[in-house]
């Protein structure tokens, strides 16, 4: 199971909260949930900084990772624990 999750750090708060999007029996499926959070959060406005991830459930490393700030996305390389660009 993979997990989309949604971090989202507002000015003069103490710290990022964290919300499970969803839970999914496939990767692909996490990354469209995660990229339609931030396509849906570019809508808002909002000052605040946000990030998405993928990852499989409860896991600390992240197979998907973009924010709100660029249009780029990363995964992560195993073999060498390198960011790479999508």
């Amino acid at each position: 199971m993979f997990e989309a999750v949604e971090f989202i750090e507002a000015p003069g708060q103490p710290g990022p909260s964290e919300t499970v999007l969803g839970q999914y029996p496939d990767e692909t499926e996490a990354v469209q949930a995660a990229r339609t959070a931030k396509v849906a959060f570019a809508g808002t406005a909002s000052k605040a900084y946000a990030w998405w991830v993928v990852r499989q459930q409860g896991a600390q490393l992240a197979h998907f990772i973009a924010d709100s700030k660029s249009d780029k996305e990363f995964v992560l390389d195993l073999t060498s624990g390198q960011l790479v660009e999508v």
